[in-house]
């Protein structure tokens, strides 16, 4: 018996009279998948089937719109960021049309691609927009082999040169911008520049989740983010709690509720809610230009460079892994350079030991 398991899926594969014969048996018991096997193997032994032709694999575009994007939108409905992206993706993908009339076991798909991203790039595309593009396409691949519609997938490489956020704003921009920005605008920012949180996470956070005796200024708890490591306690520091308590009691001192609500289908703020308030502050307070989620990087970037270790940050920041966090910070110059003349002077014989700790410098 050769039966394998493909995602949850078992398969079985075995050469009847010099042909080889491999068919999904769409279980995930392996007891079951070898039943299945033997039975194939005795009905051709019997002559009461002969070799099943293979099945002729669904283009690209019939197993986005039949199979992937209803598994999408049911899969992410209380995700509705997740589904978009897997929505548009697959817009994106349909639209270039020698890769998606191809078979999703096609062997040509790996030449489609690159003309996929040549053919974007033409079109002035950055690189991440491309990646986050082509992400969609390995989730798909994988599903079709899963589900038995393809008996081999591709390997999607990302493109390299991708440019992460990394936006800092300094002490003296951070104070002209909040100086300057409106209602409700200039408290959002405020929370994001203390607290690190993800702007979708400040727009949907409520009163049930803030704790005004917990720690020194009390602390907020963030219930829904990218990853199950979203959830976490956040410490409030002084001005977060005066804006929070500030509205807190203007509101009446609710027991539920959004603390930014807004006429909006989801009833709180969303991203386009206060993009003319940005738009206006930027304008007024003469810094550059960075967008909402920059005052997220600021803060861990901040953070990084009090000294934090990044298992730390990674916690804070609701990262699911450390890698994530490492390009958070970016520490400056300065801190490195002194311990970085002292390890020269070493390697010259004319410092032998730190001075504040007695030891021998190793590294920055």
């Amino acid at each position: 018996m050769s039966i394998y398991k493909r995602g949850n899926v078992y398969w079985y594969k075995f050469m009847w009279k010099g042909e080889l014969v491999r068919e999904s048996t769409k279980q995930g018991n392996d007891r079951v998948a070898r039943q299945m096997e033997a039975a194939h193997r005795t009905s051709l032994a019997k002559g009461e089937v002969g070799i099943r032709e293979k099945k002729p694999a669904p283009t690209l575009t019939e197993f986005a719109e039949k199979q992937f994007i209803p598994w999408a939108e049911s899969t992410f409905s209380a995700k509705r960021k997740t589904w978009l992206y897997y929505r548009n993706g697959v817009r994106r993908l349909k639209a270039y049309t020698p890769l998606a009339s191809l078979a999703v076991d096609d062997k040509r798909l790996g030449e489609q691609v690159a003309g996929y991203i040549a053919h974007r790039q033409a079109k002035g595309i950055e690189i991440s927009s491309i990646n986050r593009e082509l992400q969609v396409l390995p989730r798909l691949l994988r599903l079709a082999l899963e589900w038995g519609f393809a008996e081999q997938t591709l390997k999607i490489r990302m493109l390299r040169g991708e440019q992460h956020r990394e936006f800092v704003l300094s002490a003296e921009e951070e104070a002209k911008y909040l100086a300057v920005a409106p209602e409700p605008l200039g408290s959002v920012a405020t929370v994001l520049a203390d607290t690190g949180m993800r702007p979708e996470e400040c727009y949907r956070l409520r009163w049930e989740f803030i704790t005004w005796m917990n720690g020194r200024h009390g602390t907020l708890m963030v219930t829904h983010g990218k990853t199950a490591t979203a959830r976490r306690v956040l410490p409030m520091t002084p001005r977060v709690r005066s804006i929070l308590e500030s509205r807190w009691e203007k509101a009446e001192k609710p027991l539920e509720g959004y603390v930014w609500p807004a006429p909006s289908k989801s009833g709180h703020l969303e991203p386009s809610s206060l993009k003319k308030q940005h738009a206006k502050a930027l304008r007024l307070s003469n810094v550059r230009s960075f967008v909402l989620y920059s005052l997220r990087h600021t803060f861990l970037t901040r953070l990084g460079e009090s000294g934090c270790d990044v298992w730390t940050l990674a916690r804070i920041a609701g990262h699911s892994s450390i890698a994530i966090s490492a390009r958070y910070v970016h520490p400056s110059g300065s801190p490195c350079l002194p311990r970085w003349r002292g390890w020269v002077g070493t390697i010259l014989g004319t410092v032998k030991k730190w001075p504040e700790t007695g030891r021998t410098p190793k590294s920055c």
